[in-house]
């Protein structure tokens, strides 16, 4: 299997690459993101042959986005190879004023804050006016007119807890509408939810036409939770993109570095079971890394995979472990572990 091979998202009329590239790093994750490497790790995936390329505008505040839309219509050519998908449902507000900060939304489970972002404030608005606002502020940050798919972002009971309702209501009764009218529109190829919570994406399946949905962390060597939702999206022919398939890094790294789950840092029992893993893929001279990131492409509900990366050597990484050769041998026994 190549990075380059195509894989159609029937209802939006999509060919994306296999591995697609998601472009959170290059807001600040966890560390500061240097420009020049994040633009020379565009670079690295464009020259292997990706062409699926995932931002929001959560990531840096508006950061990742300037950068990718930079590289795309600076260095890539500006061509229409691209597939882009970007979010809503968050809109940056006023910069901050020194130390007189607005109320703070509550905390977010899979938000780990961004350390070289741009200095804006977030705010939740999933209503027909804040998805369409968002849809327009996403086009100037690029300087792109072309978004291809249009996912409303980190909806949920985990992550708004007590206010999730209100997100709810605000989504089903009015942006979803702002949605299939972009889509109507020609605007967008397709929309769904970019979201780490599998329960959100069945819900959304009763209320609206979804083409596709970016589930990240939640059909992994990790955590298959998602398994009865995959069942679900093919039954209704929504795509599924598989993000976090290293679950915030664990499995990219399982024997150093900052050993992340979930955007947090690892429990013991999953450092116990990341072990496990690393001890059965060690045994077959596959990398870790490498089972992890094919692994969700044994589903057939999924479409393809959308690994992050901070520098080019991030990229070529994935790659390589993208195209490696793996043995049945070692899904079945990877399969068996608890």
């Amino acid at each position: 299997m190549k990075v380059s091979d195509r894989r159609t998202l029937k209802r939006a009329g999509l060919d994306v690459t296999a591995l697609g590239l998601g472009c959170a790093a290059f807001g600040g994750l966890y560390r500061s993101a240097d420009a020049s490497e994040a633009l020379a790790a565009l670079a690295a995936a464009w020259a292997a042959g990706i062409r699926h390329f995932d931002v929001a505008p959560m990531y840096g505040l508006g950061r990742a986005e300037h950068l990718l839309g930079h590289f795309l219509r600076e260095e890539a050519g500006d061509n229409d190879e691209a597939v882009v998908s970007t979010k809503a449902g968050r809109l940056m507000a006023r910069p901050r004023p020194g130390r007189h900060l607005p109320p703070p939304a509550p905390a977010n489970p899979f938000d780990s804050g961004w350390r070289n972002g741009l200095r804006f404030q977030e705010i939740f608005d999933y209503g027909y006016d804040g998805i369409m606002r968002s849809f327009d502020d996403s086009q100037q940050r690029m300087g792109r007119p072309e978004i291809d798919l249009l996912f409303v972002h980190d909806i949920g009971r985990v992550t708004h807890g007590e206010r999730h309702e209100r997100h709810w209501n605000a989504l089903v009764s009015g942006g979803f509408r702002a949605l299939s009218e972009l889509r109507a529109a020609g605007l967008i190829k397709g929309f769904g939810l970019g979201v780490n919570e599998a329960e959100v994406i069945d819900a959304a399946m009763n209320e609206a036409d979804l083409d596709c949905c970016l589930l990240a962390g939640r059909y992994t060597l990790l955590d298959r939770s998602g398994a009865a939702l995959l069942d679900k999206a093919k039954a209704r022919d929504v795509a599924i993109i598989m993000g976090g398939v290293y679950n915030s890094g664990i499995l990219a790294s399982a024997t150093g570095g900052d050993r992340k789950f979930n955007y947090a840092d690892a429990p013991p029992e999953i450092l116990r079971k990341v072990d496990r893993l690393a001890g059965i893929c060690a045994r077959h001279e596959v990398p870790l890394g490498a089972a992890a990131i094919r692994f969700p492409l044994r589903n057939a509900a999924v479409a393809s995979v959308l690994v992050g990366a901070r520098s080019p050597q991030d990229v070529t990484t994935s790659i390589d472990w993208f195209e490696r050769d793996i043995p049945d041998e070692l899904w079945n026994a990877l399969e068996a572990v608890e």
